[in-house]
Parts: structure tokens; sequence; C-alpha cells
């Protein structure tokens, strides 16, 4: 694949805030309408681990490799990855690479936006970021993202949603690109948080959409597969914006929705619809009234004239959370690390955001579907967990059968997780750590196994790798979401992907006037990491 040569348009040593986003984290609706309230499902022990180390890990991208590529680096890094038969595909902000699943690079680090090259919408080949990979086992191929963001600067611009597919199973090999607009009624919606999920017939997207002014949504897609993977240049997509601006709206769509990815070989029902979470906190600002998950639906019939609707199917109550953190002196700057002082270094929780963590995990177990999911919360007062959900759908109708907040007492924060399930329903579960003292940031995970007591994260705590530095930007954006897979090959295999420090950020040289002062290199890295359940 050919490297898009691009010209040097910064200075040396650059840092660039992928997605700058539009509504401003430090808005009333990041400040706590009610004081801090017990977790309703905080787990109340810290088992005796009894969680397998990890088969492997290794090195994955890293903010060096943006570097190397474009000469500037960039935060956050919005790690995501995915395991199919033969390889591990990452994609960052803003490279992407593959690897054999002994954690050789095959292809790579390479400028994602190289996947576009030539194509018919040339601003899908610009570095703009927000990326997702999938591997799609029903049909045996890769989809990578990305947005576009020239829109940004030029208003008369739209932005796109650029999405590419490989022709076979190999993710080395050739791609067909594809782009779809986000306008809607005439106006240039920014699709901010673009997440992807493989549903039968259909990849489904949302986005969280801003117009010039004040509009504000969640837009809905369904891409037509069939045609997607065959690289027909007709292929389609269905969109519904949820006007946030709608009365009685915004608690029910929040900071985005989660559409449903499929896990495993046992598909839903030929007209099922597709799940899509969204989660409300009655302490935040946008007017919920109780803590609860909302969930969508959204069907499609890919017609001649495609018949398509998205419906509110119910609002699951939940046991209480959070997720408004008392963080200073921005609400991006909330958990401390050893050694800083300046508060204006803590790493952002993004908890404020009302939605759940990719992914939305989704099988089918025979009687009963079941999508699980994540979300960052303030598990104890000034402590960061990970709430976590199991909802089942049975006969068309929805239930939470288990929740749970993991966060041991031990005065470490854990957040940015992701979730999923196994063939037998066990589940793993990985995230960020971090304290003020000794704790830098890294990697762990934990797990349950099917049977055991429901709510429980009863296997203890693994480590993927542990950190050895901080991160030293003031604009302390931590990674938007992270990617826990599971392996197609004996469906049982986690693999996951997130972002660590080795060593910590260094001030950069003084730049020649009249350039803005100097900030610090963000050194941050990435590693992946498999493993497997105890028995399994």
């Amino acid at each position: 694949m050919p490297r898009i040569a691009r010209p040097q348009t910064f200075p040396p040593d650059t840092i660039l805030e992928v997605r700058p986003e539009r509504r401003e984290s430090e808005g009333p609706q990041a400040h706590r309408v009610k004081p801090h309230s017990a977790d309703g499902a905080l787990q109340l022990f810290s088992p005796t681990p009894s969680i397998p180390a990890p088969l492997l890990t290794f090195e994955g991208l890293s903010n060096q490799d943006n570097f190397n590529v474009f000469g500037f680096r960039v935060n956050p890094p919005d790690p995501n990855g995915e395991v199919g038969p033969n390889n591990y595909v990452e994609i960052i902000n803003l490279v992407f690479g593959v690897y054999d699943k002994a954690g050789n690079l095959l292809l790579g680090p390479i400028d994602t936006g190289s996947l576009w090259a030539g194509f018919a919408v040339p601003d899908c080949t610009d570095p703009s970021g927000d990326p997702v990979v999938l591997y799609d086992q029903l049909e045996d191929r890769w989809l990578l993202s990305q947005f576009t963001t020239s829109g940004l600067s030029d208003p008369t611009k739209p932005f796109w949603n650029c999405v590419a597919i490989s022709t076979t199973g190999d993710p080395t090999g050739t791609y067909f690109r594809y782009a779809f607009e986000t306008t809607f009624n005439g106006i240039f919606y920014f699709p901010d948080y673009p997440k992807y999920g493989v549903w039968k017939k259909s990849y489904v997207l949302t986005s969280r959409d801003f117009g010039p002014t004040t509009e504000y949504g969640i837009s809905v897609y369904a891409l037509e597969k069939n045609k997607m993977i065959d690289g027909n240049p007709n292929a389609r997509a269905v969109h519904f914006f949820l006007d946030g601006n709608a009365p009685g709206m915004l608690p029910l769509v929040g900071d985005g929705l989660l559409p449903a990815d499929i896990d495993g070989t046992r598909q839903p029902k030929e007209d099922a619809p597709v799940p899509i979470v969204g989660t409300q906190d009655d302490n935040a600002s946008y007017g919920a009234t109780f803590d609860a998950l909302n969930i969508w639906e959204l069907r499609i019939k890919w017609k001649a004239n495609p018949e398509a609707s998205i419906v509110l199917k119910t609002q699951l109550p939940v046991a209480s959370f959070d997720s408004i953190f008392p963080c200073a002196p921005t609400s991006r700057d909330c958990l401390p690390q050893p050694g800083i002082v300046n508060p204006a270094q803590y790493l952002d929780i993004l908890s404020y955001r009302q939605r759940p963590t990719f992914r939305l995990a989704y099988r089918n177990f025979g009687p009963y579907e079941s999508l699980v999911t994540n979300q960052s919360v303030e598990a104890l007062p000034g402590v960061a967990g990970a709430r976590w959900y199991e909802i089942r759908r049975t006969g068309g109708s929805y239930s939470v059968y288990q929740q749970g907040t993991y966060a041991p007492n031990d005065g470490v924060h854990r957040w940015m997780g992701s979730i999923a399930q196994d063939k037998n329903g066990n589940m793993a579960l990985g995230y960020s750590v971090v304290n003020g003292t000794n704790v830098f940031p890294g990697i762990r995970y934990t797990g349950r196994l099917a049977g055991d007591p429901l709510g429980q994260m009863t296997l203890g705590e693994g480590t993927i790798i542990n950190g050895a530095g901080v991160q030293t930007t003031t604009n302390s954006r931590w990674g938007d979401y992270t990617d826990m897979t599971v392996d197609p090959s004996d469906d049982s295999t986690f693999w996951y992907v997130n972002e660590y420090y080795q060593v910590s950020g260094l001030p950069l040289p003084t730049p020649t006037p009249p350039l803005p002062p100097p900030g610090t290199t963000a050194p941050w890295q990435t590693r992946i990491g498999s493993f497997k359940l105890p028995g399994q």
C-alpha cells in the first residue's frame, strides 16, 4: 500500500489535539448537580487473583509512529484493534498496522489516509482520526474507518465517514473504499465519535453530530453490507438523526449511542432489530430523572426502496451511579499521576460523557441474546471505577441481567474500559489504571466465569503492562475508547489494546518567535495482550 506523500506543515514536535470537541466539556453538563451518592452496584470484595497471566503481550503503535510518518505528534491516541483468524489489526490516531498473532508487524505503521489514496472523496486521505477497526466474522472481511475534518475550517465543505472494506480476509491486501456524507436536511454535521458494529446484513454506524451553530444530535446509519463487500459503488446508507435539541430528547441520546457488534458465529434472527444502547445519569445536567440504560432498536430491510425505522424500545433503570467526577481546574483534569503536582496535568476520565464505552458486544446464546458494555464512573468518592452491564433480550424484551462496578478499594483509578464475552458467556473487562503515588498509567484486566455470582468480577486482576512514565500535556486527553475482542479461531481467547506510558513527557525545545510557547512531548505507547479465563 503506497504511502501518501505529505508536505510538513507544522514545526517539528508539534502536538495536535485530535478532534477538538465542539461542545466544551467545561460546560454545565460537566458539573455535578447532586452530591456524590453511593454506587448501587459496587463490588464489595477484592477476590484473590486467580485470573491467568497473559498468553502474549507485544508493543503496539505509538505517538513516535505519528512523528515518523507526519513530523508531529497527537493526543489522544484512541487505541482500537480487532483480532481475526490470522492477524491482529490495530488502528490509532493517525496510523494503523497489521500484525500476525505472534506480534510480528506485517504492514505499517502507515498513514490511515493512505487507504483512500486516489479516492473520489479526497478529504478521506486527510489525517483526521477517531478510527475504528472491525473484523466481520460472518463474511471474513475487515472494516477500517475514519471521519473527515476539513469542514471544520471550511464551512462550505461537508463531512464524511470514510469506510474501507477488505476485498478478502487478508487485511494486508486490497480494499473497497466508501464515503458516506453526514449532511442531514441541508445541514453539514460534524460526525464526532463515530462507532461501528457488525450486524447480519448491515454495518451500523452511530456518531455524535454538531451543526454549524447550535444544532446537536446523534446520527444512526445502516450501511448496505452485501454491496459493500462486493465492491458495488452503489452501496446505500439509511440515515436517522435523533435531534438532541428536541423536547425531552437530550437525556435519551446523551453524548452518544453504541451499536451492537456481533461476536461468534450464531447470528441474530433474520428480521431481528439492531440494539443500540445509551446511558443516562440523574447526577448530570441533561435532564435525566433516574439512572438508566436507553435501548433503541434499528430495523432495516434492504429492498429496492429500503424500509427502515428507529424507535426507543425501552428504558431500563439501573443501580445508581455517578458519572460526574470531581475534576479541577477543568472538567478534563481528573485523575492524578505519580509525581505530578500541577492538576492541569491530571488525566481525563471522560465519564461525564453520557454514553457507554466501545464496544456493545453482542452474542446469541439461543434462548436469549446478550449484550455487554461498560462506562467509567465515580465508584467511591474521588475514585474512578468501571461500571459494566449485561443486558439480555428474550422474546424481544430487554432486561438488565446483571451489573457491577469494579473498583477494589485500593486507591487505584480504573477507567476507560472495554468488555466482551467468550462463547461460554465468560466475561473479560480491560481498562486503564493510575493513582497519584506509585501506579503509573498502565493496563490491567479482570474477569468472571458464566456461573459466578451475578454482578461480580470474581477472578481478581491481571496486568497487560505496568506503566513507568506519566503524561505531561495539559490538555489531559486520554484515549476516548479501548477495545476488547474475542479470537474467532477458538472463540475464547480475549485480545485487548490500550495506551500506557513507559517514559514521561519531556519539554519541547523553545520555538523561534512568533511560534507559540513550547509544550511537552506526548510519548504515549500502546500495548496489545491476549489471555484466556480459567478452564477455557
